[in-house]
Order: structure tokens, then sequence, then C-alpha cells
């Protein structure tokens, strides 16, 4: 599948409204057209760069799979926020140590034949090890940011 942002190009600069630090709302984000069988998608951000391992910044569940995208600042449609790193569950964007050289920002999408079930508190690694097993197809986009 193929993940698109009208605010940045694959591994371009994130925007800073688009960041924590500025007027904190996710980037509008557009996708083609998930496989045959597809039932469910879910939406996975992380920073593979992030001093303490890798963070994660944004995971949503149950998107419904005729959705063409979100707009910036929405929640896809159908979807379920889990809890991030910060433990808000919404999008909190990029944060990285001021002086750092740029982290990646990892746009994840996944195609999936149901729903998936995820604990409370799930971490990047479990849920990347349930979606990238389940998941029929997945599309990624990458974003750069430093401060």
């Amino acid at each position: 599948m193929e993940l698109r942002s009208t605010a940045f190009e694959d591994r371009e600069p994130v925007p800073a409204r688009y960041a924590r630090d500025g007027e904190n709302v996710s980037p509008p984000l557009d996708w083609s057209r998930p496989p045959p069988g597809t039932r469910s998608m879910a939406l996975l951000c992380e920073d593979p760069d992030a001093p303490s391992g890798t963070f994660l910044h944004w995971l949503v569940t149950d998107i419904d799979p005729t959705s063409p995208g979100v707009g910036a600042g929405e929640l896809p449609d159908g979807g379920k926020a889990h809890p991030n790193g910060f433990g808000d569950r919404r999008w909190d964007g990029p944060e990285p140590p001021q002086g750092e050289p740029a982290h990646r920002y990892l746009f994840r999408l996944y195609a999936l034949p149901e729903g998936v079930s995820l604990p409370e508190k799930v971490t990047v690694a479990d849920a990347r090890r349930v979606l990238d097993t389940e998941g029929l197809a997945t599309g990624t986009l990458t974003g750069l940011y430093q401060r």
C-alpha cells in the first residue's frame, strides 16, 4: 500500500506545526486502497531514534478499510486510539532532545484481515509483533524532525 502526506514528502522534514512543541496536530495522511480481504486497518507512528528506545507517538486500530485517509488533527474513520509513549490516547508529535541529529518518524499503515487485540499499555514492540504478523499489506512514510 502507498502512504502519503500533503504536509511532507517521504524522508523529508515534518513541519513544526505537527510537533509536540508546535500545534501538536497529527499530519494529514492518505493511502491507496488496501488489498482484498482487508477488514480493518491500523496506523502506527514510532521514533526509532529516541534515547530511551523506540518511542510510540500514535497507535490507532479498527480503522475503516474504506477510508482513503485522515485529515490533519483528526482520528481516522472508525479508529480507536491507544495510549502512546506520553500516556495520551491521541497523536503526540515529535519532540526529540534539542541539538540531536534529526530523528526519523515512521508512519506505518497496516491492512488487516480482522481487528486486532492489543494490551492496554502496548509497546511499539508488542504492536509491531502483532501487526507485522497479521498484516496483509503495509505502507510506510518516514518524516524527519530536529529541534
